[in-house]
């Protein structure tokens, strides 16, 4: 096997371990199909652009780069999405909780925060809690195209996915219903970690 292949990552948890915020069925098509296909779309772009390395032809890059920058967000917020959930309650705590009270001012601040970019990206996207190496300080963005709208040089620490395949069979168009279930299984340890 090719060692440079992204693989889909397994989930840290069960498909029903979410439930009820995020039910199986939604949990299983969006992981197993709709990730799988980023890192396939992944692979594939690779695959090109070594072809066109090796030929010296680099007559599509700007349509390989679009792809790349794509599949490739697609695949990195997915993965963090996957890792930012948990069955567990977990509470911030230690030097996340410390950075979250500096630069937020307090942890419901900033769920309020993240729920409301998360809830209010126009069509497709992502709510963002990173950390901002240049400012040394956490920040929250709003996605609403992964592959052209990010604060470039921030470090992902958590995700809210609000694309409507996340969410749609559970609560079909009540998005503000799916962010409020989904601050109840933030996992703050898998982002202390990443922090």
């Amino acid at each position: 096997a090719d060692s440079h292949l992204y693989p889909l990552p397994e989930l840290p948890y069960d498909y029903d371990a979410l439930e009820p915020a995020i039910d199986k069925q939604t949990l299983t098509i969006h992981h197993d199909r709709h990730h799988q296909g980023y890192v396939n779309g992944l692979n594939s772009t690779l695959e090109s652009i070594g072809k066109a390395q090796k030929a010296g032809d680099f007559g599509d890059m700007q349509k390989l780069s679009r792809k790349l920058a794509f599949h490739g967000s697609g695949h990195v917020l997915h993965t963090i999405y996957w890792a930012s959930m948990t069955p567990k309650k977990t509470q911030p705590k230690g030097a996340l909780l410390k950075a979250i009270e500096a630069d937020f001012g307090s942890v419901d601040t900033l769920k309020g925060q993240i729920g409301a970019a998360a809830g209010s990206a126009a069509g497709s996207g992502w709510g963002l809690l990173a950390y901002e190496p240049v400012g040394d300080r956490l920040v929250v963005v709003q996605i609403e195209k992964h592959e052209n709208q990010i604060f470039c040089g921030v470090v992902p620490l958590m995700v809210i996915d609000v694309w409507e395949h996340a969410y749609y069979l559970k609560y079909q168009n009540r998005r503000g219903d799916y962010v409020k279930a989904v601050m109840d299984i933030l996992d703050w340890d898998s982002t202390a970690q990443r922090y």
